[in-house]
């Protein structure tokens, strides 16, 4: 946080305050009247009014403990001179609803989070808003509101859960789904899958790898939404109670400030969130949530962008899920303050861009203090390999492309056999049945934005085929999405998706698909005139839901290549 003097010091001009408009004068004494009613006082209205977008739940580990947090973040406030008044929004568990129905519910929370913030945080007039994350989707959808809405704003994420402990390992819940797998395929007990599924997720916190959570946790910090040092600490950590608290004074100053994320989100910021998403091997979601983001700020912003940024930054951090490492591994080493330094100093990052807590990322990444010996956060004399994770491949079956995250050791082309299926639910019932076999290429289609709707994860599939130990010799190709923890061939956000004719909708079984990740394209090897004779033969399927919020979603949403967002203002300047 700044600490000079005259910010310190600033008087607060209450006048000008956005409250103001709902509690000065005597027409507003009803409103007044009734925030009495919940113990406020005259005094406590004459200050800054401060929101806080909650996305607690029960429902999970990982939004488990944000009320704890909440109940810092508020002291923190009254201590620094403003009034907290916290409101809560929804979250999916990506986790728990994987491989049902309600996963589809996932990627149209974020909308409905990003609103519902929205709407509060409107119709409540509040000078300054922090938002608590945790899970996947509640991350971008809480930045996506806060920079629609522009007021001095802070997001924060509530951090890793701990490692679980399986003999003598560390795991995660992506060691479970793979688990499954191995059972299915004969090669583990009942027993062994009972052991992992109890041992893996020990208590709160969002899933343990470089996965989506822990992936836009970091994004967030390096787009400045989030304070450096905070986004990475574990949830239980005692430290996240501290930073909980110093958020209240941040946001007091920012108000005093003007310091809106119109101010530090810019085309520069949402580059250094990708660089640090590809140094890192960070989640494809990271794609689709960067897009949305820069949608809602009207930055002109694309996935050829993200390409030649991923692949001109080197992947150096060994996290899971195709490393190593887990989450609270990388904070130990220093984390995402050390990986911040380092790209700073090799060039690969805007250092000079500014962040909420008034300095530029660069002055945030000169503390970091790296641990003697770590082995996490590598150098980039030495990496893991010479491009990021992140590669957006293009071609007859992708004209607007699609998305792969590789560790660069996965094979580079192949060349195999179409195996399709209609829904993520088809296709994991034929890997149970042992139906894939090596050199296959899974289709997965109609899971997209419209056709799903809402774009299914596809990890139980995934981690089934790792844990057949098919892996290394399947890919798979989906205009659904994946999480943050497959690894391997794994192809996603094919665009145009399958629901509106995509060339996805037209490839049959025992069609050959090829991959070329070195040349970025992906390819059905089928005539033109023969795509030509199927396009004519192709009627759009029946809508899966025609009434209530999916029916809707799917009436709004944009495809894949352009954030699957319901707020398609693309290149508009903000406001």
């Amino acid at each position: 946080m700044t600490d000079s003097p005259e910010v310190r010091d600033a008087v607060l001009d209450i006048s000008k305050l956005r409250s103001r408009t709902l509690l000065e004068g005597t027409d507003r004494s009803g409103a007044r009247s009734m925030l009495k009613a919940i113990g406020l006082t005259d005094d406590d209205l004459a200050k800054p009014l401060i929101g806080i977008a909650n996305t607690w739940t029960e429902i999970g580990p990982c939004n488990f403990h944000l009320r704890r947090l909440a109940a810092k973040m508020k002291e923190g406030i009254r201590r620094a001179g403003g009034t907290p008044l916290e409101f809560n929004t929804v979250s999916i568990s990506d986790g728990i609803t994987m491989g049902t129905e309600g996963m589809k519910a996932s990627l149209v929370s974020r909308e409905v989070i990003a609103d519902s913030i929205e709407l509060v945080a409107r119709g409540n007039f509040f000078d300054g808003v922090i938002a608590l994350s945790a899970c996947d989707k509640t991350i971008p959808g809480t930045i996506m509101a806060l920079v629609r809405m522009d007021v001095p704003s802070i997001m924060l994420y509530g951090g890793s859960i701990a490692a679980g402990q399986f003999r003598g390992k560390d795991v995660t819940v992506q060691e479970v789904y793979e688990y499954i797998g191995a059972f299915t395929a004969g090669k583990i007990t009942a027993e062994d899958l009972k052991e992992i599924e109890d041992a893996a997720c020990p208590g709160p916190g969002a899933c343990g790898g470089q996965f989506t959570a822990n992936t836009m946790g970091m994004f967030a910090e390096f787009i400045g939404i989030c304070p450096m040092g905070m986004a990475d600490i574990p949830a239980m950590d005692e430290a996240k109670d501290r930073v909980s608290l110093d958020c209240g004074a941040l946001i007091l100053e920012m108000v005093r400030e003007d310091r809106r994320p119109s101010k530090f989100i810019t085309r520069a910021a949402l580059e250094n969130g990708i660089a640090a998403v590809a140094a890192s091997g960070g989640s494809t979601n990271s794609v689709l949530h960067s897009l949305a983001i820069a949608r809602e700020a009207g930055i002109d912003f694309t996935i050829d962008d993200i390409e030649n940024i991923s692949k001109r930054t080197p992947l150096i951090c060994d996290l899971k899920p195709a490393g190593k490492y887990v989450a609270t591994d990388m904070h130990d080493a220093g984390g995402n303050r050390l990986l911040a330094k380092r790209l700073a100093d090799a060039g690969y990052v805007a250092a000079d861009a500014l962040t909420c807590t008034g300095k530029t990322l660069a002055e945030e990444a000169a503390s970091a203090k790296e641990t003697p010996g770590q082995q996490v956060i590598k150098t980039f004399e030495d990496p893991i390999a010479d491009e990021g994770g992140l590669h957006i491949l293009k071609g007859n079956l992708a004209p607007n492309g699609c998305v792969v995250k590789l560790k660069g050791t996965e094979p580079r082309q192949m060349r195999g056999r179409a195996r399709v299926y209609n829904s993520e639910i088809e296709a994991f019932e034929a890997v149970k049945r042992q139906d894939i076999v090596g050199n296959d290429v899974v289709v997965i289609r109609y899971e997209g934005p419209i056709g799903g709707p809402g774009m299914q994860e596809m990890l139980q599939v995934t981690a089934a085929l790792a844990g057949q130990g098919l892996g290394g010799s399947v890919a798979m190709v989906t205009d659904g999405r994946f999480s943050g923890a497959t690894r391997g061939l794994m192809i996603g956000h094919v665009a145009p998706e399958a629901a509106v004719g995509g060339p996805i909708a037209l490839v049959r079984e025992g069609d050959a698909i090829v991959i070329d990740i070195d040349a970025r394209t992906l390819n059905l090897d089928v005539s033109e005139d023969e795509l030509e004779r199927r396009r004519r033969a192709w009627m759009p399927p029946a809508p899966n839901y025609i009434s209530g919020v999916f029916a809707k979603y799917a009436r709004m949403v944009a495809q894949a290549d352009d954030g699957a967002v319901t707020n398609t203002l693309k290149g508009l300047p903000r406001g």
